[in-house]
């Protein structure tokens, strides 16, 4: 069992639906241990793997190791071969498994050998999130039958079995505010109802990650549960003020054309803003990489152009209907108004970054007009919190899509603070 710098048992966490970590990025910072994550994604897993295997060497003095990795000095596969002592026990605690009625059980089986093989006595704390497609209100609207026969509806059965199973303390449950209202609200309240019938207190508010030093609007449900007896409140969580923009997030990374940079080292062009070491996004020994733009057609190139020039003289967004005539290929004109959307460097908050960005970047595009493009994946990263150093495993499509569908780890952080803070009392 892990032990905390006071000689103090780490929390013990159990991590659902884990994506590539953005929520259990948090806990791993306020040093608690993980008995096992679970995610269906195998790149995402491999996220999560050498996400876990950088807080070990960090906890044991040995990032340099870890640096060599990100500037391609060794391979993943060298990593974890030098570092098995560790890297081993990493890897068989990262669950590559959707699940399902099927996997539950075995799940819990493999979970509870774990712990027995790591004398944990118990689970503190369960977090995660069930896929949100089916929740949310984007994704519904672009469904002739509106997710009604989505089985993802029904993902937070498994949650509440892991519940039961495992009987933690405590427990944080983050999805989409269009959760409230799928299928008409009946899926909160059947999952409110079966959770109070384990013995829980729950409690919910929606969370903006541009209140937690996140430079992005972000709403979030964060429900969370207590055992009855335990008499916990859910905690408060203050916004914290700044007088940062967006592009004190990205005025140190190179200027990119369409199809420039690369997935390898890169050189900064500047030192990094107040803001980046403030929020910890960049440190001293942090390396770029990732930082490769999209190929774009001119044709987006311009409209891109014309986004930037209308947000530029007349702050606001760009409607397709007013784009030249020769730069338009929707007959719909309706549909299609708020197709592209300037990540604005002049706003405090970028807008919500989705897992949608895997598909084409329309609507992130760079501030800058003389780059005229999407933005990359660090660039992406950067928006969520996500510090340089952490690598994103799998090819560039996979690499948005874990950074739209993760909890920026800021915003997860100040969670774990005060979780832990109430569980040590």
């Amino acid at each position: 069992m892990v032990h905390d710098m006071a000689g103090e048992a780490n929390l013990m966490v159990l991590d659902m639906f884990a994506g590539a970590g953005g929520l259990s990025e948090g806990f791993f910072r306020k040093d608690f241990s993980f008995i096992a994550h679970i995610e269906k994604d195998a790149y995402a897993s491999k996220t999560l793997e050498t996400r876990a295997l950088y807080h070990t060497l960090k906890n044991n003095g040995m990032l340099d190791l870890y640096y060599s990795y990100l500037k391609g000095e060794v391979s993943r596969d060298l990593l974890f071969k030098e570092t098995e002592e560790f890297s081993g026990d990493i890897s068989s605690g990262v669950f590559n498994v959707e699940i399902s009625e099927k996997t539950e059980k075995p799940l819990i089986k493999e979970i509870q050998k774990r712990m027995r093989e790591h004398h944990t006595r118990k689970v503190d704390v369960m977090i995660g999130g069930p896929p949100c497609q089916a929740y949310s209100i984007t994704g519904r609207s672009r469904d002739p039958h509106r997710m009604e026969d989505d089985p993802r509806n029904y993902m937070y059965h498994h949650y509440i079995t892991f519940l039961k199973a495992f009987k933690p303390d405590i427990f944080i449950f983050e999805n989409v505010p269009g959760i409230f209202t799928a299928k008409n609200g009946s899926i909160f309240q059947d999952m409110l109802k079966r959770i109070q019938n384990l013995g829980y207190v729950t409690e919910h508010k929606i969370l903006d990650a541009a209140d937690f030093f996140v430079l992005q609007r972000r709403k979030r449900v964060v429900l969370m549960g207590w055992r009855s007896e335990c008499g916990f409140e859910y905690p408060e969580f203050p916004s914290k003020e700044h007088n940062f923009y967006v592009r004190d997030m990205l005025a140190d990374l190179p200027p990119l054309h369409p199809g420039d940079g690369c997935e390898g080292i890169q050189e900064y062009t500047e030192p990094p803003s107040q803001y980046l070491m403030e929020s910890g996004i960049r440190a001293k020994k942090d390396v770029l990489i990732q930082h490769i733009a999209r190929r774009h057609n001119e044709r987006d190139r311009e409209i891109y152009r014309c986004a930037i020039k209308i947000w530029e003289t007349e702050k606001r967004r760009i409607r397709y209907s007013e784009l030249p005539e020769k730069l338009k290929t929707h007959r719909n004109q309706k549909s299609f108004k708020d197709r592209f959307k300037v990540v604005a460097g002049d706003l405090p908050s970028a807008h919500t970054v989705v897992a949608h960005i895997s598909k084409d970047g329309h609507y992130y595009v760079h501030p800058d007009i003389n780059q005229a493009r999407s933005l990359t994946v660090r660039e992406v990263a950067r928006i969520q919190s996500f510090p340089d150093n952490y690598k994103f495993e799998g090819p560039r499509t996979s690499q948005y899509i874990q950074i739209g569908n993760a909890v920026p780890p800021l915003m997860s952080e100040k969670i774990a603070e005060q979780v832990k803070h109430i569980l040590r009392g």
